[in-house]
């Protein structure tokens, strides 16, 4: 008799489990559309903080150092010398 009793329990644990698993799958369909948004919100927060940072950096250092002229360099009308072409000997 105490064999009979325990098998609707059993199926009544089983079946609370089940329900809880597939609550659970459900109720994470619907979420993961926003928490892959949420996720994906943060981390374009934190790039464009770093970027903002980053800019901020170059910005000082290009205030605190003398920029260099931006002119191309003329070429030299001296000849120094004649090019020679040197080769190794095995």
């Amino acid at each position: 008799m105490l064999l009979v009793a325990e098998i609707p329990s059993f199926i009544k644990t089983i079946a609370i489990i089940l329900l809880v698993y597939f609550g659970l799958r459900f109720l994470a369909k619907l979420a993961w559309p926003y928490i892959v948004r949420y996720i994906t919100k943060k981390a374009g927060q934190k790039m464009e903080n770093a970027f903002k940072g980053f800019q901020q950096q170059t910005q000082q250092y290009g205030q605190s150092q003398k920029e260099p002229t931006r002119d191309v360099p003329k070429k030299s009308s001296k000849v120094v010398g004649e090019y020679v072409d040197y080769e190794e000997i095995d």
